[in-house]
């Protein structure tokens, strides 16, 4: 198991990450050619490389580097066209990074050159490195009576706060949910709303594994190591993988029996198996379950159209226990650079997309949730809704989301535990001796981190 680096305070919040020595470096200078404020533009840092129209020479030009592909990122093309369509003064372009990862990667890189984007959406916690690098610009003094924190789902606002400033406002938001094969829960006479417990899917289990396909009992569960899913799961269990006061606890009791339920189930029962692609297992009839997005509604129902009807429900809890899911998904950054000119235009572009019928047009188009509250009153939503119930379940659970325990919060953590996952569901590792040796290195990486943490006096940990 890959140890994260340990470092003292800012640098150990981007170490942490699994940024490298790069990242050290970065940390080690501070704000590189600024103060660490947040408050007003930094000299040496000018815009990266883009090309505007020819139609928009003139305008102001602000740049995001998406990590959207495919479908998600085709939307936001398009809501940008919209944007630049509709003044004459700003010109808002988009390119590609490819994975959240990817971002991480080149703007950190971008930092230590000072040629920066203008705008970065990273998720969940993740941002928090490049606040305490004094890399994000405040975005308090933009909001007004029409475009302020109160128009978002209030789940997901506290998360973008440190220290009593806005450093992000809710975009691509989300929760994790769990998809499973309507038309083949049918055909074995299951119900077909789906499983609510894990004992539930334990029982269904058997009668999916009659079916075959291409000569194999079908799997109840094409697993992943994904820490996102972990997270739902162990709280599902009554655990937690850390305490407020940064303790690591996934390691007890509870923890283990999460982890041992699922090597049973898996290399046991022979009921689930870790995949490759869980999402792409499930989309070709292998699996009759996987965990993804709500992010990957649409795509899901688009590629399955015609070959089989997919249900939705909650992520499942031990029979008695609560369900929670963690928050996911990223919201919208202003990078702080050498022009105030181009920082007011990304705001400009924020207030834009949260208009209710913006944010309709990304959910439907996406399946990431409609963050801004009146985009559900919309007709386009309640006429989604009423099409397809999937996205009703995707918007109920929201009740039930919750910010991931500070384990969740870096990108070093988050491979360490979906690497502890995959032992478990790949290799039928023994729980407790993986637990026990991955909460040592998780404990090591908050403790580095604790004066960072808790110098952001987060407002939203419930």
């Amino acid at each position: 198991m890959t140890r994260s680096p340990l470092t003292p305070s800012r640098r150990s919040l981007l170490a942490g990450l699994g940024l490298g020595a790069g990242a050290a470096a970065l940390a080690a200078c501070g704000a590189p050619g600024g103060d660490d404020s947040g408050e007003g533009p930094r000299s040496g840092f000018s815009q990266a490389d883009l090309t505007v129209p020819s139609e928009y020479e003139g305008r102001t030009p602000i740049l995001f580097w998406a990590p959207f592909t495919d479908t998600n990122y085709e939307v936001l093309t398009r809501q940008f066209a919209e944007f630049n369509e509709s003044q004459d003064e700003i010109v808002a372009i988009t390119e590609s990074v490819g994975t959240y990862a990817d971002l991480n990667q080149k703007f950190t890189a971008a930092l230590q050159a000072r040629t920066v984007p203008d705008i970065v959406c990273f998720p969940e916690m993740q941002w928090l490195q490049f606040h305490q690098a004094g890399a994000l610009a405040a975005l308090d003094d933009y909001f007004d009576d029409e475009w302020n924190l109160d128009v978002f789902i209030e789940n997901y606002v506290a998360e973008g706060r440190a220290a009593g400033d806005t450093y992000v406002v809710p975009f691509a938001r989300s929760t994790p949910l769990f998809y499973y094969n309507k038309t083949r829960y049918l055909e074995a006479g299951l119900p077909e709303e789906g499983p609510e417990t894990w004992e539930d899917l334990a029982a269904f289990a058997p009668e999916l594994a009659k079916i075959e396909v291409d000569g194999r009992p079908l799997a109840a569960m094409a697993f992943s190591g994904d820490a996102w899913h972990g997270q739902a799961d162990i709280w599902g269990f009554g655990g937690a993988n850390s305490t407020e006061d940064l303790q690591v606890t996934l390691d007890d009791e509870r923890g283990v029996a999460w982890l041992e339920w699922m090597r049973r189930f898996v290399h046991d029962d022979g009921y689930g198996y870790l995949a490759q692609d869980s999402g792409t297992d499930f989309a070709s009839g292998l699996a009759a379950g996987w965990r993804g997005s709500t992010a990957s509604l649409t795509g899901q129902t688009a590629a399955t159209e015609g070959v089989f009807e997919i249900g939705t429900a909650f992520m499942l809890s031990r029979e008695g226990e609560e369900k929670q899911v963690p928050t996911g998904g990223s919201g919208l950054s202003i990078v702080r650079s050498d022009s105030q000119d181009r920082q007011d235009a990304c705001a400009e572009l924020f207030r834009f997309l949260a208009q209710p019928e913006k944010s309709a047009e990304w959910h439907i188009g996406t399946g990431y949730v409609p963050i801004v509250q009146a985009a559900q009153e919309t007709q386009a939503v309640k006429d989604l809704v009423a099409e397809n119930p999937n996205y009703a379940v995707a918007l109920a659970q929201l009740e039930n989301a919750r910010t991931a325990d500070y384990t969740n919060w870096d990108q070093g953590s988050i491979t360490e535990i979906g690497a502890a996952m995959g032992q478990v569901y790949g290799d039928g590792a023994d729980p407790e001796q993986v637990l026990t040796a991955l909460a040592g290195t998780l404990q090591e990486t908050l403790d580095a981190n604790r004066e960072d943490y808790e110098a952001v006096a987060f407002e939203g940990w419930s």
